[in-house]
């Protein structure tokens, strides 16, 4: 158990090796808070490949996660969807649940400015989801869609199906979610979106945002898009080579592709949007019940290394929740 001073971490040893260490923790200052975890979660793609050891030494720097420790591939310590209590600090913080992109920890001391109050709505426990909203809201700032459009959304996995159900809230849209699993249709229609596999997805569309992690799945986009429509890749493939059929009809059709990171505000919004800001708008986002069917599993932090293992391994996964027990 962590005692005032200390605190227990998850830390990757090696790659594909995880444990809980023990490390001393700081005392508060006056524009600082102590905060005891009560939820975190796994995100599955980029823990993933810090997990196994698959982060390019070209990407190190700009990999860095807020208050890791340690660096890559490894011994380090990495995550960012982390939600607490605050224990210590400035008294209208205190008892209050906060998000911190900070990594699997069960107590930790960050400024102020980085703890994120929860809306009152907002249950801790879909907070988690913090993360993925705010990948999910900077890569629509960065796809721009219109009014009416023909939008594909390929990868139903959490930050796809966010993506896709923000989208559908917009007039006039043709939202599809699209994904090999035809069993994420139950997700699709909970959320109200409409789903399709692959072999039935709908074509000429305006704009084509791919969240699958796949080289089929950014392939296909390609082919969903319409004369001069827009294709957003949101996944990252670390050190994995993607081969693309670009002197097929690419130019012809004069596409688009871009890529959207969340490291950094959107240039459609940075002249007027703080990261603070676009956090508070994702944690506001998640003021729905509905979106609690994410969230598919939930394990005990002191099992972390073993979850770790086993949920990295495993496709199809959504939200892992892990909890923290005092």
């Amino acid at each position: 158990m962590s005692s005032e001073n200390t605190a227990r971490a998850f830390w990757v040893e090696a790659p594909g090796h995880g444990a809980i260490r023990t490390q001393s923790l700081a005392t508060p200052g006056p524009d600082e808070v102590r905060i005891r975890a009560c939820y975190s979660a796994i995100s599955r793609g980029t823990e993933t490949l810090v997990f196994h050891g698959r982060v390019p030494e070209s990407e190190y720097a700009r990999m860095r996660a807020p208050f890791q420790q340690g660096d890559f591939p490894a011994p380090v310590q990495y995550g960012y969807s982390s939600v607490g209590m605050v224990e210590e600090g400035p008294n209208d913080f205190k008892g209050r649940y906060v998000f911190c992109l900070h990594p699997h920890q069960d107590h930790y001391v960050v400024p102020v400015s980085m703890a994120m109050p929860l809306p009152d709505a907002l249950p801790p426990e879909r907070a988690v989801l913090a993360a993925n909203m705010e990948t999910a809201l900077n890569g629509l700032w960065d796809a721009a869609p219109r009014i009416g459009d023909r939008i594909a959304v390929i990868g139903a996995g959490v930050v796809g199906t966010l993506v896709a159900w923000l989208c559908r809230n917009i007039p006039g849209t043709r939202v599809e979610l699209i994904d090999i699993d035809d069993s994420r249709e139950t997700l699709a229609r909970a959320l109200d979106i409409d789903f399709s596999t692959p072999e039935r997805a709908q074509g000429e569309c305006d704009l084509v945002i791919h969240a699958s992690g796949s080289q089929g799945g950014l392939q296909q986009a390609l082919s969903l898009a319409g004369q001069e429509a827009t294709i957003v890749e949101m996944s990252w493939f670390g050190a994995q080579a993607v081969s693309l059929p670009l002197g097929e009809a690419f130019h012809s059709r004069r596409l688009t592709l871009r890529a959207s990171q969340v490291g950094t505000v959107s240039p459609a919004r940075s002249a007027r949007r703080t990261h603070g800001e676009r956090m508070m708008q994702a944690l506001s986002l998640l003021e729905d019940d509905r979106l609690d069917v994410l969230i598919d599993a939930e394990s005990a932090f002191e099992d972390l290394p073993d979850t770790m293992a086993r949920i990295t391994t495993r496709p199809g996964a959504l939200c892992h929740r892990i909890r923290y027990s005092f």
